[in-house]
């Protein structure tokens, strides 16, 4: 019996210590939900503002309204929850406040959460944007100076067919070719096609100076993005800058792919074998012009053979992978932090904390609550009456003897005068008191 009342004592000292802790918590929880509520309508606030174009009358009252909007409802939505989830008893109520306060979390992150990462992080945000853009522009700009170098170096290639076309004709002109020494339709044959492939040669020489120059406007307009990406000040002025020196530079990445000379030696090697103007034949015998044709014959084959590896060449850097097409596209603050959340992990902790922070402490005052209630379910009865209480059964039970010694004194029938239910009750007190009475007497002893 004593290890039965002693233990009933410390659970019933270990429920009035709780209760008491919670009493004196709840003297500033509310102020605390509000503080957090209006902190958080003030970063919203700052999100709604970056989203709106207008700077108007009109526009910041949207954003006031919007802000005092998700403040209050905060407020109101974690104050529901800190009263009537900790004092439910069934399972399934609080399952269903449970997933109430789930879907309402859900809520608050969509209407507040990724607004207060906006204005926390927006700004770098945007930045991290602009670097990402200065990085596409970078890797097409020189994939584009790639593709038009490598044309440039078929120069070469023309140069060494024009080369072999120039030696056969000194070779004709001393008669090592068709045994005819001179310049005559042989002659004339070779240097016509390497006075084609000189020309050609010239002009993609003449195109290196317009590659080199557009490659280096290129690369200063990429630093002066860089200087944007990362200079202070107004990030929304600085992405105005930012977006016309992309305009140049998608501009002249499309004048550096255009300076590409390969489709050029394409077609010039095309036509060099298309386009064969025979001389007459100058021989004074028909032996002679007959030497003359076949050696033609045999310069042509030769000439299509050196077209044909020109023409591969050409086409080999035609069918290159273009450049990747960098366009810049204008971003919010508020768009720029939901891209890259990767990259702004603290700043998506801190928005959401400040939200939802009120979660824990509903879940703590809940354990707090069931565990009240487990050790008060272990008290007998004497135990768990409070001072009140008590003072209230015994009251109410002298009142119900003072009227049966009246209705005794006038003889009166008492049964018309009480119902069962006061009957029991009577008697629940009368056993409460007694129980009451023996509680104090094991103290004492």
């Amino acid at each position: 019996m004593n290890d039965t009342f002693a233990k009933d004592e410390a659970n019933s000292a270990y429920a009035r210590e709780l209760e008491g802790h919670l009493e004196w918590l709840d003297t500033f929880t509310g102020a605390a939900l509000g503080v957090l509520a209006v902190a958080s309508g003030i970063y919203t606030y700052l999100g709604v503002s970056s989203l709106l174009d207008d700077t108007g009358a009109l526009s910041f009252f949207a954003a006031i309204a919007y802000s005092v909007a998700v403040s209050v409802g905060i407020f109101v939505f974690w104050s529901y929850l800190m009263r009537l989830l900790p004092a439910m008893r069934s399972a399934a109520s609080r399952l269903g406040l449970f997933l109430s306060m789930l879907l309402g979390s859900l809520a608050i992150i969509a209407m507040s959460s990724w607004l207060n990462a906006a204005a926390l992080a927006g700004a770098a945000a945007v930045e991290q944007h602009l670097a990402k853009t200065v990085q596409d522009y970078q890797g097409s700009l020189e994939r584009a100076h790639e593709i038009t170098i490598t044309a440039q170096a078929l120069g070469r290639d023309v140069a060494r067919v024009r080369q072999g076309f120039e030696d056969l004709s000194e070779q004709e002109a001393t008669g090592n070719l068709s045994g005819l020494a001179g310049r005559g339709a042989v002659f004339r044959v070779l240097r016509q096609k390497s006075e084609e492939l000189l020309v050609l040669e010239n002009q993609i020489a003449s195109q290196t100076a317009f590659v080199d120059e557009a490659f280096a406007q290129g690369n200063a307009i990429l630093s002066r993005m860089r200087a944007l990406t990362v200079e202070p000040g107004p990030i929304a002025s600085r992405s105005v800058a930012f977006s016309e020196e992309s305009v140049r530079l998608a501009g002249l990445i499309a004048e550096l792919r255009q300076l590409s000379v390969a489709p050029l030696v394409k077609r010039a090697a095309q036509d060099l074998r298309a386009s064969v103007v025979l001389p007459e034949l100058d021989g004074r015998s028909a032996q002679t012009r007959n030497d003359q044709k076949t050696t033609i014959q045999s310069v042509l084959e030769v000439l299509g053979q050196r077209a044909k590896t020109l023409e591969q060449a050409a086409d080999e850097v035609i069918l290159m992978p273009p450049p990747t097409e960098s366009t810049y596209t204008p971003i919010s603050s508020a768009d720029a932090v939901i891209r890259y959340a990767g990259n702004f992990v603290p700043s998506w902790a801190g928005a959401i904390a400040i939200d939802l922070l009120p979660a824990v402490l509903v879940l703590i005052v809940s354990v707090a609550q069931s565990a009240i209630r487990s050790g008060r379910s272990r008290l007998s009865i004497e135990h768990r009456m409070t001072v009140a209480e008590m003072r209230a059964a015994i009251g109410a039970a002298r009142e119900m003897d003072d009227d049966f010694d009246l209705i005794h004194r006038l003889n009166v029938d008492a049964e018309p005068l009480y119902t069962v239910a006061d009957l029991k009750a009577a008697a629940e007190a009368q056993a409460q008191i007694e129980a009451a009475e023996e509680a104090a007497k094991k103290a004492s002893t």
